[in-house]
């Protein structure tokens, strides 16, 4: 049957998320090839009148694409029994917890359900039904209204705005405000939740009303911290190459006879200073071991897969040596 849009009341689209890019795709199919699926109704108490049961996204979209009616197909079954079938029918998209709530919340209000019956009829525990209520009726309706608009995810609204809005609800009101109408990620709410959480009373005014502030000062740390620890590993490598470059250059006077140069001062101490080198590394040895006993990178190989020899620096013997 075709239905003009007054003919229609979508009394319960309140129970549905949206998702921009599903309805602008949904928008490009209706245009080139028309409503192949029809819309689900029930009588509603006029007789001119229906209850859409599911299809919204449809109407919605045939709406923008200026049509004058809307094809659909009518259910002979009560309010009630429509809103549970239609659940146990739907495969488009799992339902968030969130949306679980909705559904619970208006058959518990609308159909003076109780949390038995309700968990009877969803084959689930009256726990089950009572953390799902209670998760709607923590977030407040302003909050919830932008996670239907698809302007906050419904993990991060259950995730971290439920909490805060249990711990303080005006602030989770003016932190999704703040956010405006470009969705942030769920990292993103997780960080400022965390921001909020942990900071003073000026933090947490910030992080309500500048929240995109607090993010670059986040993503700022972040590359500092990762900087940081980027920075401290090239240390400890520059360190062995300052070693390897130290050695290099005793050894080398060494081999050239410098120790018989040195007057019997000199001597005794670069002897206690050749003690306490040898001190030292053996010391960084013994804490170097688990990187000296790691696997190590096969050796590179010539043409003919034998092992390039390793190159040793060449020290010239000085005159008095030979």
């Amino acid at each position: 049957m075709d239905l003009e849009f007054h003919q229609i009341e979508p009394r319960y689209e309140k129970l549905r998320r949206r998702n921009a890019r599903k309805e602008r795709q949904l928008v490009a199919s209706l245009a080139e090839k028309g409503q192949l699926l029809p819309v689900v109704i029930i009588r509603a108490g006029d007789p001119d009148s229906y209850v859409l049961v599911d299809g919204y996204k449809r109407l919605r979209a045939l709406k923008s694409l200026k049509h004058d009616t809307v094809h659909a197909t009518l259910w002979d079954l009560g309010e009630l029994d429509a809103l549970l079938l239609e659940r146990l029918m739907r495969t488009s998209e799992a339902d968030s917890a969130l949306d679980q709530g909705w559904l619970l919340e208006e058959l518990n209000e609308r159909f003076a359900l109780s949390h038995e019956e309700l968990a009877r009829r969803f084959d689930k525990s009256q726990s089950w039904v009572s953390r799902r209520l209670a998760l709607v009726r923590s977030l407040p309706r302003e909050v919830q209204e932008r996670v239907r608009n698809g302007a906050v995810p419904a993990h991060a609204a259950m995730k971290y705005l439920v909490p805060m809005a249990r711990a303080k609800s005006t602030d989770c009101v003016r932190l999704v405000a703040a956010l405006g109408s470009q969705p942030p990620s769920t990292r993103d709410v997780g960080a400022l939740y965390a921001r909020w959480l942990s900071g003073s009373m000026e933090t947490r005014e910030l992080v309500v009303t500048q929240p995109y502030v607090v993010l670059r000062a986040c993503e700022q740390a972040r590359r500092d911290e990762k900087i940081s620890e980027d920075t401290k590993s090239r240390k400890l490598l520059d360190d062995f190459g300052i070693l390897i470059g130290t050695s290099r250059r005793a050894r080398a006077r060494l081999v050239r006879g410098q120790l018989g140069h040195l007057l019997p001062t000199e001597a005794q101490e670069t002897r206690q200073a050749a003690q306490k080198a040898r001190w030292e590394c053996e010391a960084l040895f013994r804490s170097a071991a688990p990187l000296l006993t790691a696997p190590v990178a096969k050796p590179c190989s010539d043409s003919r897969g034998e092992p390039l020899p390793i190159p040793t620096l060449a020290v010239e013997e000085s005159t008095d040596a030979r």
